[in-house]
């Protein structure tokens, strides 16, 4: 089962804004679909992604991993024993630290 929190659904809409005004629909309609398959593959492998090591117990288990064709853009999830939570989908160069909340 995959669960996405509003924030990462929110990451999804934005970025999908900002891909079809500045590439066209047909990239942004791409990006979401290489997401979805993306988060599939996690759910049937969700330790393939790389654990970060962070401090803060709301984050424990957090992992990112990158979406498919779009190695810029970042998946942060956390794997349940259902399936996985995806926290957000961020782009990489941004300072994802601040977006997720962790200084």
């Amino acid at each position: 089962m995959i669960r996405q929190r509003a924030s990462a659904k929110r990451d999804l809409i934005d970025h999908y804004v900002y891909l079809a005004e500045q590439a066209g629909e047909a990239v942004a309609d791409r990006f979401l679909q290489q997401a979805e398959e993306s988060f599939h593959d996690l759910a049937r492998h969700p330790a393939m992604g790389t654990p970060l090591s962070l401090r803060s117990p709301q984050f424990e288990g957090l992992r990112k991993w990158r979406v498919r064709e779009f190695e810029n853009f970042l998946i942060f999830y956390v794997p349940r024993p259902t399936g996985i939570s995806i926290v957000r989908v961020l782009y990489g160069s941004r300072d994802w630290w601040d977006l997720l909340g962790i200084q």
